[in-house]
């Protein structure tokens, strides 16, 4: 099991890309601030609180009970692969630093973000795939006991849950602005596949523990999984519903305008 400096390196290099992004996002808020655009106060919480959530389970004495108690470990699952990502979205961060960066650069990332790769990297069912498809490929094979004996796979694995939940929620609803958009049916589609995935994820755990991890402990994970999983998955399904409801109601009802992000 990886223990003292190699765990302590770990989580020196899982907190320093926070450290980093929130410090980014700051310097965006100051920017802004400068050119007297204002900026939605609950967006700014939001990243804060999708930020903490992170950090609190990469870091500290959370990530030292995770590393040897799987009802912690899913907790964790939770906080960093779903609930970090959603407030973190909802944020919308890209639009913050689109204000912020000059004109220039700010045409050369949208640019990037109009990119064949891009579009892979946001489409749906990729996004689908990395998050839960990485999921089930952690859990049903000898991946989970060997992330605990490896400083380099845990902090793969680590990154990886955190950006795969990161772009699957993006893939879904459109906070930001995008240029691959799917239809609110297609990604309706994809996000009850993907929570018939996890949901049989969670139950499959309940039954057939992970190498290493006890029968008591393995069913207490699977239930956090399966009921923590879906509450948080309710808050995407209640803001890509309300963002339907907002599209498809008659245009004279409408505030008027074309936004470039959605609003919460």
């Amino acid at each position: 099991m990886v223990t003292g400096e190699g765990f302590l390196m770990a989580q020196v290099l899982l907190t320093l890309p926070f450290i980093i992004i929130l410090a980014v996002y700051c310097t965006a808020l100051y920017t802004l601030k400068k050119k007297q655009q204002n900026w939605p106060l609950h967006r700014s919480i939001m990243f804060f609180t999708g930020v903490l959530c992170a950090l609190v389970t990469v870091a500290g004495p959370f990530a030292h009970w995770a590393h040897s108690n799987f009802i912690i470990h899913m907790a964790g699952h939770l906080l960093l692969g779903m609930l970090a990502p959603l407030l973190m979205v909802l944020a919308a961060p890209l639009t913050l630093f689109l204000k912020a960066l000059p004109v220039d650069s700010a045409k050369k990332i949208t640019f990037i973000l109009r990119s064949r790769p891009a579009g892979l990297l946001t489409h749906p069912v990729i996004t689908s795939l990395l998050n839960v498809g990485g999921l089930w490929i952690l859990y049903t094979t000898s991946l989970y006991s060997m992330m605990h004996e490896y400083v380099g796979l845990h902090i793969i694995i680590h990154f990886h849950v955190f950006v795969a939940g990161y772009l699957f929620t993006a893939s879904l609803l459109y906070i930001d602005p995008t240029s691959h958009r799917k239809s609110y049916l297609y990604r309706s589609i994809i996000l009850i596949l993907a929570l018939a995935g996890h949901g049989i994820l969670s139950k499959y755990i309940y039954g057939h523990p992970p190498e290493g991890v006890p029968v008591s402990q393995s069913e207490a994970g699977g239930m956090l999984m399966y009921y923590g999983g879906d509450a948080i998955d309710l808050m995407i399904v209640f803001f890509l519903c309300l963002h339907w409801f907002r599209a498809t109601r008659p245009r004279s009802s409408r505030s008027g305008g074309v936004e470039t992000c959605q609003t919460v």
